[in-house]
């Protein structure tokens, strides 16, 4: 659990280091040089706003930077679901974080709090909280995996749902890839920084296959607003890449037998079948 919550000692919140994620549970596109002369460059800062939230922990209100979904273009998504956007990567931006007493959360949870809850969170982040650094123009990705990690410490806190825990490691993985992706060759120490985001993003993924795992038999459906058949297939994607290929067998085949699933998800069932296939080889 060591990296899951690294750095949060930044924010005053070194205490929670040491916590376990479950411990509540039971146990780019490149566009061509000649398309860009003719049309005006969008930038990831024209792509994003000031929005106006309301904290549900200590009620003050904040501004925090958010995309204009109606302005963002998907080009394509990678086999465990991650999206990918022309001109920005959207997932920076998808925790919620109060600036003032510590409160975060992704942005489908933000508002969902009860009054225990709450309490823990006062109890156990507002009280030692420091603050967030001032932001720039856009959120960097150090900035965004700050953000995240004090989301899932948020999770563990006020005793979240399994799936939510797994949702928010979800999407630290997929922002420690945005991050690797980012990187320029030729910056310092380019391929120990690589690796060292590579496991970053694996225990996340880890801890993401985990959570789902728990979540499965004792929720209901919509889980992180997705259907049973689109959680069977994520599931066998997070257990191949993390190494569980009996278990990735086991959720596919669950997939594909489904009468339920639709044809996107049983296209994509076919595709993760045939990477465990050739793997296996």
């Amino acid at each position: 659990m060591g990296n899951l919550f690294n750095g949060l000692d930044s924010l005053g919140l070194g205490k929670l280091s040491s916590m376990d994620v479950y411990e509540n549970e039971e146990k780019k596109e490149v566009k061509p040089q000649a398309a860009a002369a003719a049309k005006p460059e969008i930038n990831e800062a024209d792509l994003i706003f000031d929005k106006n939230y309301t904290c549900p922990v200590c009620e003050k209100e904040f501004k925090a930077k958010a995309i204009r979904t109606g302005k963002i273009k998907l080009v394509a998504a990678d086999s465990d679901l991650r999206p990918k956007y022309h001109s920005v990567d959207s997932l920076k931006y998808d925790v919620i974080a109060c600036p003032i007493c510590g409160y975060a959360a992704l942005n489908r949870y933000f508002n969902y709090m009860t009054s225990s809850q709450a309490k823990l969170i006062k109890m156990n982040i507002s009280n030692s909280f420091r603050g967030l650094s001032q932001e720039s123009d856009v959120v960097s990705y150090d900035s965004a995996i700050m953000k995240h990690k004090l989301a899932l410490a948020n999770t563990v806190v006020k005793r979240a749902k399994a799936s939510e825990k797994a949702y928010t490691c979800l999407k630290t993985a997929w922002v420690l890839r945005g991050k690797a992706e980012s990187l320029s060759e030729d910056m310092p120490d380019y391929k120990k920084v690589k690796e060292e985001l590579a496991a970053e993003e694996r225990e996340f993924l880890q801890n993401a296959y985990d959570g789902f795992m728990e979540a499965f038999p004792k929720e209901v459906f919509p889980m992180c607003g997705m259907d049973e058949n689109t959680v069977c297939y994520l599931v066998g994607e997070l257990a191949r890449r993390t190494g569980h290929m009996d278990d990735a067998k086991r959720w596919v085949a669950r997939v594909l037998v489904s009468k339920t699933a639709n044809d996107r998800i049983k296209q994509k069932a076919m595709e993760l079948k045939d990477k465990l296939t050739s793997e296996a080889q």
